[in-house]
């Protein structure tokens, strides 16, 4: 069955970073896009960033932009997010998603948290 299992949260101080990774099984992972999503507690999910499948183009969002690399390798099946200088409003569960069309596949969470 499809499984998006993503690891790597934690407790880091401002300025700090952390890699997030997304371990994917049960689907053609290179033809899906991928994609990380968080939310902050009160707030809606909102999307971080984006990869395709086999192109690779990326987008992210402007908070992030600049801070944050999102990567994928598609021969282990692994999602990445490499967050740097982070700041207390990065604090958030984030989620990776996969997307084919309609389908679209999350993972459980993990929990990042920027405090000093």
């Amino acid at each position: 069955q499809v499984q998006l299992v993503e690891s790597g949260g934690g407790l880091v101080q401002p300025g700090g970073s952390l890699r997030l990774s997304c371990a994917a099984s049960g689907f053609t992972f290179s033809s899906y896009a991928m994609s990380w999503y968080r939310q902050a507690p009160g707030k809606e999910r909102e999307l971080v960033a984006r990869i395709s499948g086999v192109a690779g183009y990326i987008n992210y969002s402007d908070s992030v932009k600049g801070r944050f690399t999102i990567s994928r390798d598609n021969a282990k099946n692994m999602l990445y997010l490499q967050m740097n200088n982070l700041k207390p409003e990065d604090t958030a569960v984030y989620y990776c998603k996969a997307q084919l069309r309609s389908m679209g596949f999350w993972g459980q969470g993990t929990q990042v948290t920027v405090s000093s």
